[in-house]
């Protein structure tokens, strides 16, 4: 048996055989213990009749380091300064430290335990930064809503997809979100090329707040509270005077500080993960912006697309940390949505404005499009102003001196969504039909032959008459005064 695996009671076991008359060689050489341990045993078990000074005595610097503690500093002081040097580097200087003070150099595992213990708080605060520190170890406030419509968040992401602009070349569309903290479901959202605005924003918070068409999409009203970063349209007058006519608490992340916003985030890598890989023109991460297939769709294709996944799939399926499907808990809480006043005020408030136009006897004319409503015949010759969603023209808000004053109608577009895109998109097709119709048919009259049915005949060549004395064509001309 080793000696290790001895116990206390073990060591006494070999003693008393001693005590026996068994000799000290003989149980040296079948217990493997050497003839000095033993009687060394021997003499503890005299002074302490008990097992327990037969222990394995613990050393007296256990738990300590046995490294001077001004060559700890200096290991430390090296090992937090930037950029971070390694281990080996930070051993060969304390080494030469310590031959120059007279000391012992210590060992590389010693100067690595003493790297290993520094505070790992000190070592990201000390190499990366407060940013990185604060990322990482500082305490974040999650604001958590207690019922619908308490809070709403508002966010904007690049997404890793390329869509064909109105040019036909791919670009990367923005989206932004409107999202109920409590519920976790997709409020509104809008697509979009170009940066961020203030009126997106206001188009995405438009949706937000009204019913929608499809059934299946029921959140709506008025917030208590908006959640948002400080981005240059989150901070904008014109949300200001939003929130403040509608009682809605307009509150800013901290600048540079994107925890609080985790919840949304988490929407936006759903929609990166699930749904943008299946997408003709997906960008995925590490290919610079370029998209492994070609673009294909457009942005309203992709708007189409966007809120059948919002709608049928995101909130109508568990959410992972509340446990309920987001459309579930938005619905079944009990509480009825706060509604705006006057919905016209709130169109006022975020929807596009256009320039004025005049009523005339058939209504506005308005995008190439007629927009009529009975309440427009008495406001004939008048100025108003007009407001619209470009995702939908069928309708417009019609404004008289900054007062609601009704919606025109769009005949023709009337029974269906059409955006502003698709309308004078339609128009351009028809006008570069009707111009390739048109060299067609030009073409077709120049290469006809000459009508030559009323030509007048041409004239018999007569001989030149005769003039005497005629001056020479070119000559100097002479004149009657001269």
């Amino acid at each position: 048996m080793a000696m290790a695996q001895l116990t206390p009671e073990n060591k006494v076991a070999l003693l008393r055989q001693h005590e026996d008359g068994v000799p000290w060689t003989r149980i040296s050489a079948e217990s493997g213990v050497p003839l000095r341990t033993l009687t060394r045993w021997s003499a503890k078990y005299r002074a302490d009749p008990t097992s327990r000074g037969l222990g394995r005595s613990r050393r007296a610097d256990r738990g300590t380091r046995r490294i001077p503690g001004e060559l700890i500093e200096v290991i430390e002081a090296l090992a937090l300064r930037q950029p971070e040097p390694t281990a080996a580097f930070v051993h060969r200087r304390v080494s030469d430290i310590a031959h120059d003070r007279g000391l012992a150099a210590p060992s590389y595992s010693s100067v690595r335990a003493v790297i290993g213990a520094i505070d790992p708080g000190l070592r990201t605060l000390a190499q990366h930064g407060d940013a990185a520190y604060r990322d990482r170890f500082e305490l974040v406030l999650r604001r958590t809503a207690t019922r619908p419509n308490e809070q709403w968040q508002a966010d904007h992401t690049l997404l890793d997809v390329a869509v064909l602009d109105k040019t036909g070349i791919p670009a990367r569309p923005w989206l932004t979100v409107v999202f109920d903290d409590y519920s976790r479901a997709a409020a509104g959202y809008t697509l979009f090329s170009g940066a961020p605005t203030a009126e997106q924003t206001a188009l995405a918070l438009h949706q937000a707040v009204n019913r929608k068409t499809n059934p299946d999409w029921t959140m709506c009203g008025l917030p208590d509270v908006l959640y948002s970063d400080h981005g240059s349209d989150f901070t904008s007058a014109r949300l200001e005077r939003v929130c403040l006519d509608t009682h809605i608490q307009l509150i800013h992340s901290r600048i540079g500080i994107p925890q609080g916003r985790g919840k949304i985030e988490r929407l936006y890598g759903t929609i990166t993960t699930e749904l943008l890989p299946h997408l003709p023109g997906h960008i995925p991460h590490g290919t610079n912006g370029t998209p492994i297939t070609p673009a294909a769709l457009t942005i309203e294709q992709l708007d189409a697309i966007m809120e059948q996944f919002i709608v049928t799939e995101y909130n109508q399926r568990p959410h992972s940390e509340t446990g309920e499907v987001p459309a579930h808990r938005w619905g079944t809480s009990g509480f009825i949505p706060r509604a705006p006043a006057h919905p016209e005020d709130l169109d006022l408030l975020l929807l596009t404005a256009a320039a004025t136009r005049k009523v005339q006897r058939d209504g506005i004319q308005f995008a190439s499009t007629r927009y009529v409503s009975p309440v427009l015949a008495a406001y004939v010759g008048e100025h108003v102003t007009v407001r619209f969603d470009p995702r939908d023209v069928g309708e417009i808000r019609v404004y008289f001196n900054d007062a609601y004053l009704c919606r025109a109608i769009a005949p023709e577009l009337a029974a269906e969504s059409i955006s502003f895109e698709e309308l004078r998109a339609a128009r351009l097709r028809r006008r570069r039909d009707l111009k390739q119709q048109l060299r067609q048919r030009r073409s077709l009259a120049d290469a006809l032959p000459t009508d030559t049915r009323y030509v007048p005949p041409e004239p018999v060549d007569a001989a030149p008459a005769i003039i005497e004395d005629a001056p020479p064509p070119h000559g100097l001309r002479l004149y009657a005064t001269d």
